[in-house]
């Protein structure tokens, strides 16, 4: 019978556990959800994380544009056991504002989001084309899609928390963030009863 020494073990256990841990990371990278809009896209990295802030930041992207309006999107996460409210965004590249799709009048419209926006305890809020959004109003130079832009959410608490995003070109839902946004681009074609006007 062979007998193992206490070095051989120990010499082992350090073979054994960076092996482990690197298969375990790799199974972990595995398993992330796929996004079918993002398709053949620049990939949206999350740039927060929970016990980072505040809240998580999931898939953060801004929609590409050449210049003035566009939105960033994403999904905010809040593992706390108390809703949480963000009540503005700011970015270097253009003033901000929170939005949200509503109807009025029979009609989907852009409005700004009263109240902020609220994130359930122990749940996660989408931003996204045609719902709620964090609009970028006046750009100072065009979003390429590539460019990595920062923001900063504020809380009704009075904290801030920064995070990155991902620009990437994105037609969908027929949206229009550039003045006069009521009518859809030349490229697009309007979907009935939708209107991007902000609503008055």
């Amino acid at each position: 019978m062979r007998t193992t020494s206490p070095i051989g073990l120990r010499r082992r256990s350090a073979i054994i556990l960076p092996t482990v841990a690197a298969l375990m990371a790799f199974g972990a990278a595995g398993c992330g959800s796929s996004d079918s809009s993002s398709t053949a896209q620049p990939s949206p990295s999350v740039s927060a994380s929970a016990g980072a802030g505040v809240v998580a930041i999931r898939d953060p992207w801004v929609k590409a544009a050449d210049k003035g309006m566009t939105a960033a999107f994403g999904t905010l996460v809040n593992d706390g056991d108390t809703d949480v409210t963000v009540t503005g965004a700011t970015t270097d590249l253009s003033p901000m504002e929170l939005h949200e799709m509503a109807m009025k009048d029979g009609k989907m419209v852009m409005q700004a989001k009263q109240g902020g926006i609220v994130i359930k305890a122990k749940s996660t809020h989408a931003l996204e084309p045609g719902g709620d959004h964090l609009m970028l109003m006046n750009l100072t130079k065009p979003v390429q899609a590539g460019d990595e832009l920062t923001f900063t959410l504020t809380f009704a608490d009075g904290k801030t928390q920064q995070f990155s995003a991902v620009a990437k070109p994105f037609t969908g839902a027929q949206e229009s963030y550039a003045p006069g946004h009521g009518e859809p681009m030349p490229s697009m074609s309007a979907t009935p009863g939708m209107s991007m006007s902000p609503a008055s």
